[in-house]
């Protein structure tokens, strides 16, 4: 057998002879040698047996005897790409100015927590200063109880032809205009009226709709109606629509959340703020309140609940508690006092003990929440986003990243603030340009100081709100767990196709 040791011949027995060979049958070997494998090819160098005949060859073997090397493992294919057909189209993510990022995942229980500890008390302190502030019970005094007995009286100019302005002189310094008035004491009556000319009055011409001031005399007297102005109440119901039609065209269903949002802040403002404040409350502290609950209310309603609003809304109350620390320190600094012509009389009307330079902080801390929400909603959907396409960013680098993003943002929204109330208070401006007064002058007026300080108050708020945002949001977004890119989508798309669909391809 093959491997065994063999035997040694005795002395005197024969050497060891094969047996015959029969026809078909491979001749045997003798003891102590492996037998030939069956695949093993004869030498070159191999001589023919010397009885001539050619060597035996071995039958061929079947293909299922055939021996063939195992085949190497192939690596396993990537799954099937989903059809771009069945792709959903993901939202864009956070801009330089707009909000439009995508559903935020959800936050991790860690996150929930923190988040819920740092802002339920800011939450019950709003609630509970708007019932503190709120004026139960107070009477307030109307227009009539304060000498304001005018009521508006709508009509239609008929015709218009110019007059002399009084009785007597000559000269057609002054247009007469036949009024037809549609509601009041006198509907479908025409009264006549002469209003003058001079650059500081309104012109009026045949078809205009105005409104005329009732003193509550005789009705009969046309002295007792002053045409005043014009009606203005259907080109702003258009543009009111025009308007809402844009932002659900574009915005859809977040668009519309937004413009509910947008009603519940005029609803806060007329409800709460105002009344509180004529009421006798300190106007700062109740602007503070009133900005807050409608941080809020509209945040949450606009962009959902998530960690990246709560980020957000973190950002804008330390950033409108800044602000607020500021105008009351520069408003003091300065000297302001708020007693511009309109608040003056104002008060002189009221007769009430208003604060008004808390009414000047409280005007400066309104005006600044509009812009501080964009800022910090922008900067929290940068963070977040930054964060799910490099999940190995550290806090520092989410940190410099959301930064870098802010600086252009900032830039821009700066300019828009100083803009806008640059255009507001262009007219008073103008006149001060035309009184001959230096530049120094101007500018350290109480008119012209009070808004340099709400300009220069809200854009310093509005810097600072960048980094506060970034690193709250970098600090929450890097305790949430690192995903993988793709991992989402690819777990979104798995739930989504179809059982058997890819089978039967």
């Amino acid at each position: 057998m093959p491997g065994r040791r063999p035997r040694h011949r005795q002395p005197g027995q024969p050497a060891w002879q094969p047996p015959p060979q029969q026809p078909g049958r491979r001749p045997p070997q003798p003891p102590g040698e492996n037998p030939p494998s069956r695949d093993a090819q004869p030498p070159r160098d191999a001589q023919p047996p010397q009885d001539g005949r050619p060597p035996r060859q071995a039958p061929p073997r079947r293909p299922d005897q055939q021996r063939t090397r195992p085949p190497h493992p192939q690596p396993t294919p990537p799954p099937p790409e989903e059809p771009r057909s069945h792709r959903r189209r993901e939202e864009p993510a956070g801009h330089g100015h707009g909000h439009g990022h995508g559903p935020a995942a959800p936050a991790s229980t860690h996150v929930k927590r923190l988040l819920a500890f740092l802002l339920i008390p800011f939450a019950l302190a709003a609630v509970v200063g708007i019932f503190v502030l709120y004026p139960w019970g107070h009477d307030q005094k109307t227009g009539a109880d304060l000498g304001f007995g005018q009521s508006p009286v709508n009509g239609e100019v008929i015709s218009a032809g110019a007059t002399s302005c009084s009785e007597g002189e000559a000269g057609q310094g002054c247009v007469q205009l036949a009024v037809k008035m549609q509601d009041g004491p006198r509907p479908n009556q025409t009264i006549e009226q002469v209003v003058p000319t001079d650059p500081g009055s309104p012109r009026f011409a045949v078809g205009d709709q105005v409104v005329l001031s009732y003193a509550g005399e005789n009705p009969d007297d046309p002295t007792s109606f002053q045409v005043v102005d014009f009606q203005r109440g259907m080109p702003l119901t258009l543009l009111a629509l025009v308007f809402a039609a844009a932002v659900l065209v574009l915005g859809r269903w977040q668009g519309l959340a937004a413009l509910v949002g947008l009603g519940l802040s005029l609803v806060m403002l007329v409800g709460f703020v105002l009344p509180a404040i004529l009421a006798g409350e300190d106007p700062l502290l109740v602007a503070v309140v009133g900005a807050g609950l409608i941080m809020f209310v509209v945040l949450y309603l606009t962009h959902g609940f998530s960690a990246r609003t709560s980020t957000a809304v973190l950002g804008t109350m330390l950033s409108l508690a800044l602000i607020g620390v500021l105008s009351t320190a520069f408003s003091a600094a300065t000297s302001l006092t708020g007693l511009d012509e309109n608040t003056s009389s104002l008060i002189g009307a009221l007769g009430a003990p208003i604060d008004a330079r808390g009414l000047l902080l409280a005007g400066i801390v309104i005006g600044a929440l509009g812009v501080l929400d964009d800022v910090t909603v922008t900067q929290t959907s940068a963070v977040w986003e930054l964060r799910a396409a490099n999940p190995t960013l550290s806090w520092r680098q989410l940190y410099g990243a959301g930064l870098r993003i802010g600086r252009d943002h900032v830039s821009s929204a700066v300019n828009t603030l100083v803009l806008a109330y640059a255009g507001a208070a262009l007219p008073m401006l103008l006149a001060y340009t035309l009184s001959g007064r230096t530049f120094g002058e101007i500018v350290s007026s109480q008119a012209v100081a009070q808004e340099v300080v709400r300009t220069l108050v809200g854009s310093v708020g509005l810097v600072a709100a960048v980094p506060i945002t970034t690193a709250i949001a970098a600090l929450v977004a890097v305790q949430e767990p690192a995903e993988r890119p793709g991992e989402e989508g690819a777990e979104r798309a798995k739930k989504r196709r179809r059982p058997g669909k890819t089978e039967g391809r």
